[in-house]
């Protein structure tokens, strides 16, 4: 299966273009083919070649609900029908906002919206479900003012409906209460198609608004994105042309990522439905007590395409190293394995290609890197590669410039899956270009070898995230973070890196499991200075510490000064993205005290220091 793949993935040839000032474009000698005009068009397509093919499944209990491209079109226009019904608009900016995770319901709701040009806004659940205040989706619901809010279980979701209380329009699909003014989906399927929607189909063109999707917000308050149809429609023929094999075997993929995230819903979903895949909804998840589900799913699917982060492996690994059958069937009809979202590690990485190997099968390891501005893929990997790291090369039709930034190179980006505002803020959208019409994405790259650009890109952190410490001395950030992950290992879930404008680096520790069973905190909660009190994990961290020391080369690696915190990151106040990332530059801001503990001349018993 694998070797197929291989063969199919073709040759590409990149240029670079010598600037001033240092900068220099990169970009592919493979031109950009036609396009579609919708994501619409592409359910139009498969319902009529392949009608009885699933396209997409999720499981409730033991069996699993299998909608086809037929039924799953005849049901999107139905509903498509009720929201013209209800008197939504579809010209002034305001969406259809989506609360809950993924489901068929979801997809259905997104995509009678989009097939009408009324643009939709998946919000991740952490901001109503997982939030005590919904503090963070009010602000969220006043910056979209939609003209209507869906979520699928009225009852689940009946809090954050009431904190959203100024929008007209409530749909769900069950657990609606009978006095409720809440629409239900299962009326609007029953709708009677009329030209209407046929009408509006036909209206949509590649600059239709399809979704505003939401950045992550590094202030606390994000930006919201506009996504077009061209932008998705040329990301997917681009990936086409890099991953011909996505067109000549349908993808069958199980997947789990979050549409409120742009790797979920622009690249995989869009990924299926625009090949005349199969989509089955994962409701596992790569955490302790929804993982068991993931594997039961990963054992009935046999996807031959697997998406994940890296987190998402490590949690897989744990239970393939010891389960050969799971082992086996994961990787029997596997084409290609893909990670995103962060740098796969190295032991992460030879582990899964030693299980893969041992199983006699040829799996494809890429990787692809991206953002919600840029719908979302930008550059892809199409050979075999030894080790990860590489984030490939730019797509056909996208210009990449690397441009002088401090001690880095920062890319900019050029091309159609590139976005052209933020909804309704023209001060963020003209701060986000350069003089030239570039995207500055605040992400830095250098290639990987100087004298063929061919060869790829390596990812080299956030500009924004490096600092300088008091001797003049640029710290990178990502290097620092990947180091701290090698050395400490899971004694630590994540790290802030303190130090600018400081004489050394120190470490905001987040525990991690290790840490917690060293101190046999059996229910995790013991806080930051109650771990501290215990011997083993002192010692654990300390010897961490300086074995990485031992390796630093200067100041600019070496950490000198730990501080466990005492609570975990907290979404409310935006220490934790959408995406469950921690937001370096938030926690240096609302942990300022912390930062200050670890700088005074004698740190207390709280904190090591190995200066």
């Amino acid at each position: 299966m694998g070797a197929d793949v291989f063969s199919q993935l073709p040759s590409t040839r990149v240029t670079v273009e010598t600037c001033a000032d240092g900068a220099f474009i990169v970009k592919s000698e493979t031109e950009l083919d036609t396009y579609d005009r919708c994501v619409g068009d592409w359910l139009e397509r498969w319902a009529e070649e392949r009608p009885g093919q699933v396209f997409i499944a999720e499981r409730h209990g033991s069996t699993w609900d299998e909608v086809s491209y037929a039924e799953f079109r005849n049901r999107a226009r139905a509903v498509a029908q009720g929201l013209i019904d209800l008197g939504l608009p579809n010209d002034d900016q305001r969406p259809l906002v989506i609360l809950s995770g993924n489901s068929v319901d979801h997809a259905l709701v997104q995509m009678a919206a989009m097939y009408i040009g009324l643009p939709v806004t998946p919000v991740s659940v952490a901001y109503s479900l997982m939030s005590r205040s919904h503090e963070r989706l009010k602000t969220i619901i006043d910056k979209l003012n939609p003209c209507a809010i869906f979520a699928d279980d009225a009852e689940l979701f009946r809090t954050s409906f009431e904190a959203c209380a100024g929008t007209e329009v409530f749909i769900a699909s069950r657990n609606i209460a009978e006095d409720s003014q809440i629409h239900c989906l299962k009326e609007m399927l029953e709708k009677e198609v009329t030209e209407a929607v046929d009408n509006r189909f036909a209206s949509i063109g590649p600059d239709t608004h399809a979704k505003y999707l939401l950045t992550s917000g590094s202030t606390g308050v994000p930006k919201v994105v506009v996504n077009t149809q061209r932008m998705m429609c040329a990301n997917q023929q681009m990936i086409a042309q890099y991953w011909p094999f996505v067109e000549s075997k349908a993808p069958r993929v199980l997947d789990w990522l979050p549409w409120s995230h742009i790797f979920g819903t622009n690249h995989n979903f869009n990924l299926v439905l625009r090949n005349g895949g199969s989509l089955y909804i994962d409701s596992g998840k790569p955490l302790p007590g929804l993982i068991g589900e993931t594997i039961r799913n990963l054992r009935h699917v046999k996807p031959n395409l697997f998406f994940n982060v890296p987190k998402g492996y490590e949690v897989l690994l744990e239970h393939m190293r010891d389960d050969e059958e799971l082992c086996r069937t994961f990787f029997s009809n596997l084409d290609m394995l893909f990670y995103a979202a962060a740098a796969l590690p190295v032991p992460v990485w030879d582990e899964l290609k030693q299980l893969c190997e041992a199983t006699g099968n040829d799996v494809f390891f890429t990787t692809e890197w991206g953002a919600t501005e840029t719908a979302p893929a930008i550059t892809n990997v199409h050979w075999r590669l030894d080790r990860p790291g590489n984030i490939g090369v730019p797509f056909p039709g996208v210009e990449m410039k690397f441009v002088p930034n401090g001690s880095k190179l920062e890319m900019r980006i050029k091309g159609p899956i590139v976005f052209s505002e933020y909804l309704r803020d023209p001060e963020k959208t003209a701060e986000a270009f350069d003089d030239e019409g570039f995207y500055c994405i605040g992400d830095a790259g250098q290639l990987q070898d100087p004298s063929d650009a061919s060869a790829g890109i390596r990812f080299d952190g956030r500009v924004s995230e490096d600092f300088k410490l008091s001797t003049g001395t640029w710290v990178c950030v990502a290097s620092i973070r990947a180091n701290v992950h090698k050395f400490f290992g899971d004694l630590v879930t994540d790290v802030v890196v303190t130090g600018h404008d400081r004489d050394c680096l120190g470490l905001l520790v987040i525990p991690g499991p290790r840490m917690r069973k060293l101190a046999e905190d059996r229910d995790g909660s013991m806080t930051g200075s109650e771990l501290m009190q215990e011997p083993h994990v002192r010692e654990e961290l300390n010897t961490a510490m300086t074995l990485m020391a031992q390796v630093a080369k200067g100041s600019a690696q070496k950490i000198c000064r730990l501080l466990v915190l005492e609570m975990p990151a907290e979404i409310e106040k935006g220490e934790v993205t959408d995406k469950g990332n921690l937001n370096q530059r938030r926690m240096l801001e609302t942990r300022q005290a912390d930062v200050e503990r670890l700088y005074v001349d004698k740190p207390d018993e709280l904190a090591l220091s190995i200066i």
